[in-house]
């Protein structure tokens, strides 16, 4: 006589009626917990350091010293206008804003006026470096006066940025006054400054907006490992 398994002997249909119960509770226990959170999880960022194809959306420092080497040989208006995109980090609408009651020769200070909505009357001020303020002075006579630095329009301050972006040969990614100011970023916490200080000189409404030029990649991630070794 053929012996059957001993399972065949089990009632296994009860069990199988909970496990299916049970899995499903573990099922739903799950889907709870992966609402929960999903629910406490901060959204990301909308900015970004690179694009959705992971290019860098900044200047390098070569890039950088490239755009200001040429930069140097336009004409005097694009000269000091790159000149203040690069050592402020300001926004290119926030650079045409200025006027030159703005420009504090004395202390070596732009003062800045945020034109973002829900933002506006706010001012910070920026240090820049002497030789900078010194070029300022000389190409536009600075006098205290509303008299904007550069009356041109917005399209045209863009053209210029990118003509000497090209000539310097900057990445297609990073050829845009953004990408001045995103190197602004980079280059000042590579540089030593405070997270909470680069924050006021950007005018960030939240430190974790600044705190993403902290996650710098390639040869720039290496450099600053390389201060550990």
């Amino acid at each position: 006589m053929t012996r059957q398994p001993v399972t065949s002997d089990l009632p296994t249909q009860p069990f199988r009626r909970r496990s299916r119960a049970r899995g499903q509770e573990v099922s739903r226990s799950a889907n709870h917990a992966g609402a929960s959170v999903q629910a406490r999880s901060p959204a990301p960022s909308a900015m970004s350091l690179h694009t959705a194809l992971g290019r860098r959306k900044y200047l390098t420092p070569d890039e950088r010293a490239r755009f200001i080497a040429t930069a140097s040989r336009q004409p005097p208006e694009t000269l000091t206008l790159c000149l203040i995109l690069a050592y402020t980090g300001c926004r290119l609408s926030e650079a045409l804003a200025l006027t030159h009651a703005d420009l504090d020769q004395a202390g070596g200070i732009v003062s800045l006026h945020c034109l973002k909505k829900r933002r506006t009357g706010i001012v910070r001020d920026v240090p820049v470096p002497e030789g900078v303020m010194a070029i300022l002075d000389f190409v536009h006579d600075l006098e205290p006066s509303e008299r904007r630095l550069w009356p041109f329009k917005r399209s045209t301050a863009w053209q210029r940025i990118k003509t000497v972006m090209r000539e310097a040969g900057v990445s297609a990614s990073a050829a845009s006054p953004k990408g001045l100011r995103h190197a602004f970023g980079v280059h000042a916490l590579r540089s030593g400054v405070p997270l909470t200080l680069l924050q006021r000189w950007l005018g960030h409404a939240s430190l974790s907006t600044t705190a993403i030029y902290a996650d710098v990649l390639g040869a720039e991630e290496r450099e600053i490992a390389a201060r550990m070794w």
